[in-house]
């Protein structure tokens, strides 16, 4: 009797911890279905932009020795058939599914296709790093969008002297305490950025962007950090979604549709009340997705989801830094971490997160995460009310950073 086959579908953190966990049973054949055949460093892309990181690790330090990694893409899922159809033109069979295709930037707004460069992809970051290698060092630069990864890529050019406009939106870091968000934007304006408060950018054009309040700023370079979404192939592939695209799934990480199929990280929407988009969620929840596939093959029941967070932490540059702490539901509480102890705190998080993988790979099981034991009144809270209406003041899809 031929063993099960569990397929993985994206090599970022949730999926890397999801199939490392999956090796916990000698009895499973796991595979990895990556576009790259090397793990990117998502919470560096920002660095790779700037030129200060590299944001890869090779796949051997991070991934389980049991696990088959294919390099190709995923062009559609059949539920009915149990199977994958891969880019390469092949056919992928398996018996469960672990959905793990992260998130990207999207964006409406008219012009970005064409004049504005993302930050939330490997190839974006490496695009948008010769772009920025081109260009004239004074040449102005101007970012949209007043979350994390705004916060993060404005900073680190800043730091090497770029000429740089951050676009905020209503206000810079909404998610965060008054007291962090007063820091941030004290030492961004201390780099040099340009803060832009209470305006949206409503066209992006060749030299400039046009905000709503009439105002035109110009641009060299205009990079793309206002909103992300999960890839359409859930939903493409007929299966329900949210309006980001995040797989729609109960507690367990379950597709609401097909129990052979569990989502995990920014692509899953549990009960419809989706974790912010993280690495300090992904890490988390990569495990559980495992869990969950374990159990039903061990004719066991999955047990619902727990997990828990401790707050917002984002660099300012390379010396400086913030730690926004929050309660275990991610929302955020006045203490805080500022300048360079933050900053090194930061730099220990990234540090940690590739060796919690690798931790995993050489010992599945190892990886362990917090409990929020508020969630079960906001899931019950939300069956209450009508669809759309969001019950938790966590649930958030601005930013992926941890």
């Amino acid at each position: 009797m031929s063993k099960p086959h569990v397929v993985v579908i994206g090599g970022g953190y949730a999926g890397v911890m999801a199939a490392n966990r999956l090796t916990k049973r000698d009895d499973v054949a796991i595979t990895l279905v990556n576009p790259r055949d090397h793990f990117v460093e998502r919470i560096r892309l920002h660095q790779l932009a700037a030129g200060s990181s590299e944001a890869v690790v090779a796949y051997v330090d991070v991934l389980g020795e049991r696990v088959r990694l294919v390099a190709d893409t995923v062009g559609s899922i059949d539920a009915g058939a149990r199977t994958i159809a891969l880019g390469s033109g092949q056919e992928m069979a398996y018996d469960y599914l672990v959905y793990a295709v992260g998130s990207a930037g999207t964006a409406q707004v008219p012009g970005v296709a064409e004049h504005a460069y993302g930050v939330s992809t490997y190839e974006e970051a490496t695009r948008l790093r010769s772009v920025l290698d081109a260009a004239p060092a004074d040449a102005p630069v101007v970012v949209v969008g007043g979350g994390p990864t705004g916060i993060e890529v404005s900073s680190e050019l800043a730091e090497t002297g770029r000429n740089v406009a951050l676009i905020c939106g209503d206000r810079i870091g909404p998610w965060l305490h008054e007291k962090g968000r007063t820091v941030a934007e004290r030492d961004l304006r201390r780099l040099g950025v340009d803060i832009v408060e209470g305006a949206r950018v409503t066209e992006v054009m060749d030299g400039r962007v046009r905000l709503d309040n009439g105002r035109e700023l110009p641009s060299s370079v205009t990079i793309w950090t206002a909103g992300f979404a999960a890839p359409d192939l859930a939903r493409a592939s007929g299966l329900s979604t949210d309006e980001l695209g995040r797989l729609l799934t109960d507690e367990t990480l379950t597709s609401v549709d097909d129990d052979r199929i569990v989502a995990t990280g920014d692509a899953a929407a549990p009960s419809g009340l989706a974790y912010r988009m993280s690495c300090q969620a992904a890490n988390q929840l990569g495990p559980l997705a495992a869990e969950t596939v374990l159990a039903r093959l061990a004719g066991a029941t999955p047990q619902p989801v727990s997990i828990g967070f401790v707050g917002q932490c984002i660099s300012i540059g390379r010396g400086l830094g913030l730690v926004n702490f929050s309660r275990r539901d991610d929302s955020a509480v006045g203490a805080r971490l500022r300048g360079a102890p933050a900053a090194k705190a930061k730099e220990l998080v990234c540090r940690s997160t590739v060796w919690a993988l690798g931790m995993e790979a050489r010992r599945p099981g190892s990886a362990f995460g917090l409990k929020d034991r508020s969630r079960a009144g906001r899931v019950q809270a939300a069956r209450n009310f009508p669809s759309g209406v969001t019950v938790s003041g966590a649930v958030s899809s601005q930013g992926w950073k941890m």
